[in-house]
């Protein structure tokens, strides 16, 4: 194709919007919060705008003042690519900790980079999980569906607890079944037999925070 036969530039397509700031103006601001190099460079993380310009450390010791009292589990045998989102949105709703069972690399892309902000742990094995959760006095809330699965729409979710997730098809090992004290099914009513891993993680962390967040009784 030569330039003559080149189609002309659409003026009229919106240009892509720039995430974040530029470098501050204005009197730099004191505090041992800010970061000295975003506030010359700009900052394009993806925080919210009450972090802008702050230090990374800064901005997780506030969310480490104030998280919640749930945490997140997923088994992680076969690489699931759920988990990055399951971070992601652990991270939305201020998880305490996002816990890996199995292998310990996974993929961080869905993540986007919230996996900084998120405190993650590894157990290698079922085991060492459950000997964790059991010594921190965290009830381990199982979802999936199994024959003696509870809604978890009718189910009053403890305030100290860790939601724990199977793998996208297989689901639960029978070892993370054994070990929970409930397992929540959540209610469908189209033709699949099941959602998502990360999909499902979102609905029960939203009950959590519904039921202990704001004060919504099942």
């Amino acid at each position: 194709m030569t330039s003559e036969t080149q189609p002309e530039p659409d003026e009229t397509a919106p240009e892509k919007a720039e995430v974040g700031v530029g470098p501050w103006e204005g009197e730099l601001p004191e505090g041992d919060h800010w970061d000295p190099d975003l506030l010359a460079d700009g900052d394009r993380r993806n925080v919210l705008d009450k972090y802008r310009y702050w230090k990374h450390d800064a901005i997780v010791a506030e969310l480490d003042s104030r998280r919640h009292n749930f945490h997140v589990a997923i088994e992680n045998w076969q690489h699931d690519l759920n988990i990055g989102t399951v971070v992601r949105t652990a991270n939305a709703f201020l998880a305490k900790e996002v816990h890996i069972i199995g292998r310990r690399r996974w993929n961080r892309r869905g993540a986007m980079v919230t996996d900084r902000y998120q405190h993650v742990r590894h157990h290698p094995t079922v085991e060492d999980f459950v000997a964790w959760a059991q010594g921190e006095g965290l009830a381990i809330i199982g979802i999936d569906i199994f024959p003696d699965s509870v809604p978890l729409e009718t189910y009053e979710l403890p305030k100290d607890c860790v939601l724990v997730f199977g793998q996208e098809g297989p689901g639960l090992t029978p070892e993370v079944h054994e070990a929970a004290v409930a397992t929540l099914s959540i209610e469908q009513f189209g033709s699949t037999r099941s959602i998502n891993a990360a999909s499902a993680a979102a609905i029960a962390m939203h009950a959590w925070v519904r039921r202990h967040v704001f004060n919504q009784h099942v």
